[in-house]
């Protein structure tokens, strides 16, 4: 059996969307859910702002959330003491990404580094083989999250899910409306 863990990173203070994206109603629980068929446990990485959790997930707080994205990757990846066989990677502001999605790239995945794309833009979630962890750890800048570790990557596979999700980030807030149908 593949141990797979999922990290969720929440732990932004969301300045352009002018609140912390843990605290928008729906998108921690949805975006737990999207991981937790698939996972063995689901971590969520906290920062700017804490809330309860969902049940099945677990807290990292990352000290130092304020220093980017790559902070709070290294804080989930620092707490799997015991590396699972993969690391699903999943953010908290893609409201519409659902278990289908996720479910759609761990089966592509194997053991090679895979991330979702929607038509043809990365996104997320992303996987990472447990024997890439120490190396994307090294290479880590905070600004930065998995995007240029990948680009390094000979073999990643790209998982294509416009059909299933926009997979787009939200950075602003918009209508309702428009997150359900994954319109900006």
């Amino acid at each position: 059996m593949t141990v797979t863990t999922g990290l969720v990173l929440a732990a932004g203070a969301g300045t352009r969307y002018g609140r912390p994206k843990i605290l928008v109603d729906g998108w921690l629980g949805g975006a737990v859910a999207a991981l937790r068929p698939w996972c063995t446990d689901v971590r969520v990485v906290t920062g700017a702002a804490r809330r309860a959790l969902p049940d099945g997930a677990s807290e990292v707080h990352c000290p130092r959330w304020a220093n980017g994205i790559a902070a709070s990757l290294r804080a989930g990846l620092e707490s799997l003491a015991d590396r699972p066989d993969r690391v699903i990677v999943h953010l908290v502001d893609c409201p519409d990404v659902d278990a289908s999605v996720a479910g759609r790239v761990l089966d592509a995945a194997g053991d090679r580094p895979t991330r979702a794309t929607y038509e043809g833009r990365p996104g997320h979630p992303v996987v990472l083989p447990g024997s890439s962890i120490q190396a994307l750890l090294q290479e880590l800048r905070d600004a930065q999250g998995t995007g240029p570790f990948l680009a390094r990557q000979p073999e990643v596979i790209e998982v294509e899910c416009a059909d299933l999700a926009s997979g787009r980030d939200h950075d602003h807030p918009t209508p309702r409306a428009a997150i359900r149908t994954g319109e900006r």
